[in-house]
């Protein structure tokens, strides 16, 4: 039986890039379903968290596993917890995974407003390996990606990249089609690393009823 993981996407494109993620695993072990809430990518106020953390107590019924995938709001996923179905942050997965080893991690993102919560996010996790966190906004790339131009935003961050040292995170879901345009680096992205996770959560939680 599929594991049935909830996702919470703030842009439609981002949807298909899990589903990428699920679909390559054996045997259809996962199966993903997807709320978009445009509406929910501005400015992370109390207000604005408390009606996505609404949202994510709704999506854990009849799921194993909730994941909220945009960096921006992802502090709501922390206002839902102690239910007997995870709810976690894909970026705070990221974050997890880039710091592990410690080291300079440079963590690239494109939208302002996701500035200062990724970087809480990661200096949380940073405190713990003693990694070293360098936050770099990818200049011109949000306003290619609100006008529809996905090549022109991919091909910027893969520009952005170039000369970089360090362990190189793209902090945006919507990020992660650049990866396929470096040819140097690897860099981490949040959703194959954020659908792992949460299919680790899911499994645990199953498991234990």
């Amino acid at each position: 039986m599929p594991l049935n993981i909830a996702c919470l996407h703030t842009n439609a494109s981002n949807a298909p890039l899990f589903d990428a993620v699920a679909g390559a695993l054996p045997g259809g072990a996962l199966r993903l379903t997807h709320c978009i809430r445009p509406d929910l990518l501005r400015e992370p106020t109390p207000e604005t968290l408390e009606g996505a953390a609404r949202l994510l107590r709704d999506l854990t019924g009849g799921a194993d596993a909730v994941l909220l995938t945009c960096s921006t709001i992802g502090a709501a996923a922390d206002l839902v917890s102690g239910g007997p179905c995870p709810v976690l942050r894909a970026d705070a997965a990221l974050a997890e995974a880039a710091t592990r080893s410690g080291g300079r991690v440079q963590v690239l993102y494109a939208a302002p407003t996701t500035c200062e919560p990724t970087r809480a996010v990661f200096d949380a996790a940073a405190k713990r390996t003693g990694a070293t966190i360098e936050m770099r906004l990818v200049e011109g790339a949000w306003a290619l990606f609100l006008a529809g131009d996905t090549a022109g935003y991919h091909a910027a961050i893969a520009a952005a990249v170039k000369g970089l040292e360090g362990r190189i995170v793209l902090a945006q879901a919507s990020m992660a089609g650049a990866a396929a345009l470096m040819q140097e680096v690897s860099p981490l992205t949040v959703p194959g690393i954020g659908v792992m996770a949460a299919a680790r959560a899911a499994v645990l939680a199953r498991n234990s009823r």
